[in-house]
């Protein structure tokens, strides 16, 4: 691992080589469920697994499927609130129903290196087109050649495709289309947020990895940031050419120490 990869780990950022979608989806009605059914900000990690192992709220029928979900819900998401890239997801998930599907892909993208390395490949399509399953999977294949066997290759590329459909990139079932996603003041925010965590400032915020995934335009963009800072949910302040985004309500003082040793 790299020391800047180090260094974002810290905040939540994974680059472990394997990710969740070799077997599951980014399980947006898991964590929808889980994160009403344990609906307090300040719960622990502990909390969650006692909610998902101990009282099933995911309806789970086996104590091996209950711990399995837990495992993948935490690839996923972390589910540490020490961690702000989870913090920061339920802070805006309580507050914009509208950005979950977002939020949940853009986390993902965060922490699920398999998942991450297809976003170049999905993007690039325009609206309108198809992508089929075979497609993807030479994608994958051609990332790291052999890694996996075909059959594993078949169910990552078809876990990866039903993410980007719950996010709102895809639609259709056997037949995925390219379609635009539906960006919010919460999942713009976060994205921002990310892009910040990375080193990232001012006007480049609006042009990293994490805001290409909200399929949105500059000035759009502007507009739901705009809109997140009169809610008082972000700070955003725009002079011409020059803006500014900054975080007091996500970002803690230890953080934002980690934020300066990496400038």
């Amino acid at each position: 691992m790299t020391e800047k990869n180090k260094q974002l780990s810290r905040f939540g950022f994974s680059f472990e080589r394997g990710g969740a979608h070799s077997s599951r989806t980014m399980m947006l009605k898991e964590l929808g469920t889980l994160l009403t059914y344990v609906d307090r900000p300040e719960a622990e990690k502990s909390d969650y697994f006692q909610a998902i192992d101990d009282e099933n709220c995911l309806g789970k029928r086996s104590g091996k499927t209950r711990t399995l979900t837990y495992r993948h819900l935490v690839d996923l998401y972390s589910l540490d609130r020490a961690n702000v890239l989870f913090r920061a997801l339920l802070y805006f998930w309580n507050r914009d129903i509208e950005a979950q599907p977002l939020l949940a892909l853009i986390c993902t993208f965060a922490r699920d290196p398999i998942f991450r390395s297809t976003a170049p490949f999905i993007l690039k399509f325009p609206e309108g087109a198809t992508i089929t399953r075979e497609s993807l999977e030479e994608f994958i294949d051609a990332q790291e050649p052999g890694r996996f066997s075909k059959a594993t290759l078949k169910s990552t590329a078809q876990n990866i495709n039903s993410t980007w459909t719950k996010s709102g990139h895809l639609y259709g079932r056997a037949r995925k289309v390219r379609s635009r996603a539906n960006p919010a003041a919460g999942s713009v925010s976060y994205a921002l947020l990310l892009g910040y965590l990375t080193g990232v400032r001012g006007q480049a915020l609006f042009q990293t990895e994490y805001t290409k995934l909200l399929d949105c335009t500059f000035d759009k963009a502007i507009e739901l940031v705009e809109e997140a800072s009169r809610k008082g949910w972000i700070v955003f302040k725009r002079v011409g050419n020059v803006i500014e985004v900054l975080f007091p309500n996500l970002i803690n003082q230890e953080e934002m120490e980690w934020l300066r040793e990496q400038s």
